[in-house]
């Protein structure tokens, strides 16, 4: 295939999560959306004309084949993600697939061998990891902003009630620590390098075996230790904080959508010393627009992804390794 200097988008599925990613590739320079694929011809076209989508395919299978597309974005239920991955690299096409990346480590190493194979970029979808506070928060810490880190504790919350809804389903890979658990998980890991060697875990099922609260503690190699958190049943919270040996890093808006007006949300203090407090407005737009942008860079320019194969690996194998835990705790 010969790739323009846009790349040519399509989104195989009509996700509500697509919203976020929309805007962000209208705006990028070096991308365009071009085509929306559904299980019917009549919901792509309604979606197609919603957002004002040129080309509407009634299945995934005609999007994967057309050649008008580059890459695509994959928002399908979680335990989709693999098949679909591996179907799109085959067919030629670039893949930026949603979190949670898969729901085991060997579908995990097969999507991985798909991009290798075909030699197309594949990136997981942690779209905070390329907001500018992100990479601030991580140069402060690496630059011992608050000395040696001795603690994390993150925590993602939303209420959800709606038995119909698909996070709730476990065959399809619901539940709270696949859906918001894995970005405290992933921020933990991004701070702490590695994988955990200790793991410590509570869930609480629902009827269908959905864990709608989960809490784990996590140590490391090098003796970080963290504490992550996530629930179906608490009010929408965000909140990330570090304890070093000199100081304290917090982080009240660390994955979703800053609220504007809503004071500084990147705090480092320590004793005898003024506290420093950093702001990034914008966030909406930075998260998804920079992860489309990487994409952009590594498909045309060679670059690195943000969120490495590696990286994604190990929150793979750190979820599963969670829920096997959570679930002996029963």
């Amino acid at each position: 295939m010969t790739i323009t200097t846009k790349i040519r988008w399509g989104l195989l599925s009509t996700a509500r999560i697509n919203r976020r990613l929309i805007p962000a590739i209208r705006q990028s320079e070096r991308g365009e959306l071009v085509a929306v694929a559904s299980r019917s011809l009549e919901s792509a076209q309604a979606y197609a004309t919603e957002w004002d989508i040129p080309i509407a395919y009634g299945s995934y299978e005609d999007l994967l084949a057309a050649d008008t597309v580059d890459a695509v974005y994959i928002s399908l239920p979680n335990h989709l993600h693999a098949e679909w991955s591996i179907k799109a690299l085959e067919a030629g096409k670039h893949v930026l697939c949603e979190k949670p990346f898969a729901l085991t480590v060997a579908d995990a190493d097969a999507m991985f061998a798909a991009a290798e194979h075909t030699g197309k970029v594949l990136m997981e979808a942690f779209m905070y990891r390329h907001h500018p506070q992100t990479l601030k928060l991580k140069q402060l810490l690496d630059d011992g902003a608050i000395g040696d880190i001795k603690l994390i504790r993150a925590h993602f919350s939303f209420p959800l009630d709606n038995d119909a809804n698909i996070r709730l389903h476990p065959e399809k890979g619901g539940g709270a620590l696949w859906d918001v658990g894995c970005y405290p998980m992933s921020i933990a890991q991004y701070i702490a390098g590695g994988a955990p060697t200790e793991i410590a875990v509570q869930q609480a099922f629902d009827a269908n075996g959905v864990d709608r609260t989960t809490t784990a503690q996590l140590r490391y190699e090098n003796g970080v230790m963290a504490q992550i958190s996530c629930s179906f049943e608490m009010q929408f919270s965000t909140s990330l904080e570090v304890q070093g040996s000199l100081g304290r890093l917090t982080c009240d808006w660390p994955f979703v959508g800053i609220q504007e007006n809503d004071g500084p949300h990147l705090i480092v203090t320590g004793e005898d010393r003024e506290p420093q407090q950093i702001q990034y407005d914008g966030y909406d737009e930075y998260l998804y627009l920079g992860q489309v942008n990487n994409m952009h860079a590594a498909i045309l320019d060679g670059a690195p992804i943000r969120v490495t194969h590696a990286e994604t690996r190990l929150h793979v194998a750190t979820l599963t390794r969670l829920y096997a835990a959570g679930k002996t705790t029963q």
